[in-house]
């Protein structure tokens, strides 16, 4: 079993997040130690598309991804739409893949990969329709449950979330990995 005491895990979401694509990867690492951070470009409270509410710990204009050890980037499509649109989440992101840190990515979530542009020679997957715009970001794409691709965890939808965050915990218990991006 993973532990992830000492480690904290940043989340990046706003309002129309998939609710169990932000609580139980969020469940899963802090089961085994971790801290788990709310960052988003919402300020107080976030609201799932199947009405999950959660408190934001932190606005993603000052967040800093070297105080952390890795990202987790829920689906939902107003989620995944709204946080590709804000610079500062796209610099946030795209700080992890820079600094070799773990990323997981599920559902919709995956849109602002394309943003910031760290999908080139990787393979993913995603929900099917974000198949394209990852291929074109230079991405392979696959229609699995759950795909690693050097610290970079992602699966497609709610269903996947078991081996998604099985995965996801032994990157983040693994740490920093060594694909060069961008």
């Amino acid at each position: 079993m993973a532990h992830l005491t000492g480690k904290t895990v940043a989340f990046l979401a706003t309002d129309g997040f998939e609710d169990s694509e932000l609580t139980s990867p969020w469940e899963a690492v802090t089961e085994h130690g971790a801290q788990a951070v709310l960052v988003s470009s919402a300020t107080g409270t976030i609201t799932g598309k199947n009405g999950h509410e959660a408190q934001v710990d932190e606005a993603v204009a000052q967040a800093d991804a070297g105080r952390f050890d890795a990202l987790v980037l829920p689906g939902g499509v107003v989620n995944g739409d709204k946080i590709r649109m804000d610079e500062d989440a796209v610099r946030f992101t795209k700080a992890f893949f820079e600094q070799h840190k773990p990323v997981g990515v599920i559902c919709h979530g995956g849109w602002i990969l394309t943003d910031a542009d760290v999908v080139r020679d990787r393979t993913l997957t995603s929900y099917p329709s974000l198949r394209t715009d990852l291929r074109n970001a230079g991405a392979t794409w696959v229609d699995k449950e759950v795909v690693v691709d050097h610290g970079l965890v992602s699966s497609r939808t709610p269903d996947d979330l078991p081996a998604f965050n099985s995965k996801l915990v032994e990157e983040i218990a693994e740490g920093k990995h060594s694909k060069q991006t961008a």
